[in-house]
């Protein structure tokens, strides 16, 4: 049998435990459920400052993924958007009934449909940039570049540590 590969940050003596199994792991300081409330608090504005444009938060992160050129499959871009592939076509659906893209089979494989934005849909792809700067810098007003430099270092930090093998339970 062989051992697991070590964690992304090596757990030792000198790394402390911020949580032990008792209830403030649930409680409203907790760093997920405050990473949660930001998310969905960014989320609201991202919907709102997209609203003149004709689109939602299902609209348009697809429609910018395809225009960013990161993704031309439904499948693909269920999983960048983290959604099922079912919500994924409504939203596709919806997208093309509002000119914004189309869909067509792959000449190299038919099971495959690619997706391509229409001319208006380019342009609004284009608007949606200026958006999302609009949210982020509102939610990050009062900061310093420092800090900022400093959020997203720890935010990769915690998702490094996430993608590495669990630690085990505390005893």
């Amino acid at each position: 049998m062989t051992a697991a590969p070590p964690p992304s940050t090596p757990e030792s003596a000198d790394t402390p435990v911020h949580y032990r199994n008792d209830t403030r792991c649930m409680a409203e300081d907790n760093a997920g459920f405050l990473i949660k409330l930001a998310y969905h608090s960014l989320t609201r504005m991202l919907d709102q400052e997209m609203a003149p444009l004709d689109l939602t938060a299902m609209q348009w992160r697809p429609l910018a993924m395809v225009f960013l050129g990161r993704a031309d499959t439904p499948a693909e871009l269920a999983r960048l958007n983290d959604m099922d592939t079912g919500a994924m076509t409504r939203a596709l659906d919806r997208l093309e009934a509002k000119g914004l893209l189309r869909r067509n089979r792959s000449q190299e494989d038919r099971r495959v449909v690619k997706i391509e934005l229409t001319e208006l849909g380019e342009a609004k792809a284009r608007d949606i940039p200026p958006n999302i700067a609009r949210a982020l810098n509102h939610h990050l007003r009062g900061f310093s570049t420092g800090e900022v430099a400093q959020l997203m270092h720890f935010l990769r930090r915690m998702i490094a540590n996430g993608s590495g093998p669990a630690s085990p339970p505390e005893r």
